[in-house]
């Protein structure tokens, strides 16, 4: 399994945003910066510019934090709730993540390393989303 400082440094995201309720498409683009958080852990901050169908672009950022375990990298909210986990080797699913009456699955790709990506899937009443992350160093 990989560990912390094979993720640490700069990464560039190229994401797209299929949203199936509205029948549009959005994009990220921008930075992953993944920073020393403890022995065990990174801070994730990616900040970039988000561009939704029919909207003006905006600046967004979000912040988790990892922590390496022996056998996964639990990832919390910047506030220490937890939020999923996932195996950093190969490929494959992460941990389901419940929020409400919404609904968010991931799966990792580190097969093309030092090229990986995310897919996030959300379902939920007002929500049927899919994620496509691309992460290369920057």
């Amino acid at each position: 399994m990989m560990g912390p400082a094979d993720f640490a440094g700069d990464w560039q995201i190229a994401r797209r945003i299929e949203d199936r309720l509205a029948s549009a498409e959005g994009r990220f683009d921008g930075v992953a910066r993944l920073t020393t958080d403890g022995p065990d852990g990174l801070r994730y901050s990616e900040s970039g510019l988000l561009r939704l169908a029919g909207g003006p672009p905006m600046q967004a950022t979000r912040t988790y934090l990892w922590r390496f375990e022996p056998t996964r990298v639990a990832v919390s909210f910047d506030d220490g709730r937890p939020f999923h986990s996932f195996v950093a080797d190969g490929a494959g699913p992460g941990t389901d993540h419940p929020c409400g009456a919404d609904y968010y699955q991931v799966a990792y790709d580190l097969t093309g390393w030092p090229i990986w990506t995310t897919v996030w899937t959300v379902t939920g009443p007002r929500k049927n989303y899919a994620m496509h992350s691309r992460y290369q160093r920057a």
